[in-house]
């Protein structure tokens, strides 16, 4: 579903912020990506939601190569990646509802199919009761579940988290995790940028490592990735 073959990231400042990063995630599949600050997270999740594109390599999202896509059809491809901010990024002259009606508006969806799919995703996070209600009304905790809610109210089949837990106490942490697993137990596919290594330990699932721009554990030399 997620694919980086000898992926490069220079920057003007002939800063590279990512050399020669291969790996694959499957369908369904709930990974981690890990590493210092500077070690290249941030950049790695841009190249997957074609905020930045790679100097060197492919990256590929269900098998559409993103180096060469059309700038008209970012806006497609991006309809299909769910993205969770540390910070929610919710509006708060807004309701909950409509934060989570946003990407629906986006695409044209008709009133009917808003309104069952808001509330469709509200009730998976547990917040259908609070839909009227101002963001700022909620807890940390549940103004994260609100920007859950408002990632997968497309039904993506790609969930990119960066570091959705780095304001929450464990036992919340806890919780927004048994969420991501929900998701990729019905098909889709989590990446989670994350620095809580203790956490990341309890969900025992791949952690993809980040060093210097270097993915150094997790990955897939590419010439194993494609039998060679």
């Amino acid at each position: 579903m997620i694919e980086f073959r000898q992926v490069t990231k220079r920057y003007d400042s002939d800063h590279t912020a990512l050399r020669q990063v291969n790996f694959h995630l499957n369908r369904g599949e709930l990974a981690f990506l890990t590493g210092h600050s500077g070690a290249g997270k941030s950049t790695l999740l841009k190249l997957i939601m074609v905020m930045e594109r790679p100097t060197a390599g492919e990256v590929l999202v269900g098998g559409q190569r993103l180096n060469s896509m059309p700038r008209r059809q970012i806006p497609y491809i991006r309809r299909h990646i769910g993205v969770v901010f540390q910070n929610h990024q919710l509006l708060f002259d807004r309701t909950v509802f409509d934060n989570v009606a946003m990407p629906l508006h986006v695409t044209g969806a008709s009133p009917d199919a808003i309104g069952r799919r808001v509330r469709a995703a509200l009730d998976k996070v547990g917040l259908l009761s609070k839909e009227k209600m101002n963001p700022m009304q909620l807890s940390g905790g549940e103004q994260q579940r609100v920007g859950i809610a408002r990632a997968v109210v497309n039904k993506p089949p790609v969930l990119l988290a960066d570091e959705p837990t780095g304001n929450l106490d464990p036992e919340l942490s806890a919780d927004i995790m048994q969420l991501f697993t929900q998701f990729s137990q019905v098909g889709v596919t989590v990446l989670i940028a994350s620095h809580d290594i203790g956490l990341i330990n309890d969900m025992g699932r791949r952690t993809l490592t980040l060093d210097h721009g270097e993915l150094v554990a997790g990955g897939t030399p590419w010439g194993e990735q494609h039998g060679l």
